[in-house]
């Protein structure tokens, strides 16, 4: 009975350990340049968001919207050459005064898809 019971708990506890290793391989978005819900003084130049894990770029992407959810022009969104988990994305036009939304989705390099929004604003 008791090992029964000892080959019960081993088995419990390598499921969950499977399944911890399972959630935490997606990129979750670590830090962001700009930062979320900061007032920068001037446009930035790019977007820089990295995350937990190495992405895929050809399957992320960003959108930026104003106000008016009006999509800003972007350039095409390049992982960073030397930290794949990074995702630049170079503005076609630098943003006025006022509040960004940004919409991200990536695609980590194991294949697990994430998403997400931040804002911040252009003084």
């Amino acid at each position: 009975m008791d090992s029964m019971r000892r080959s019960m708990i081993f088995a419990l506890a390598l499921s969950a350990a499977a399944f911890s290793q399972q959630v935490s391989a997606h990129a979750h978005l670590k830090s962001q340049y700009p930062a979320a819900n900061a007032n920068v003084e001037a446009s930035p130049q790019a977007l820089t968001l990295t995350f937990s894990e190495d992405i895929e770029p050809a399957f992320s992407g960003v959108e930026v919207t104003n106000a008016q959810q009006q999509a800003m022009p972007l350039s095409e969104a390049e992982r960073a050459p030397k930290q794949h988990n990074q995702l630049i994305v170079p503005l076609a036009k630098p943003l006025s005064s006022g509040q960004y939304q940004v919409n991200w989705h990536v695609l980590s390099v194991d294949g697990h898809k994430t998403k997400g929004t931040y804002t911040f604003s252009v003084q």
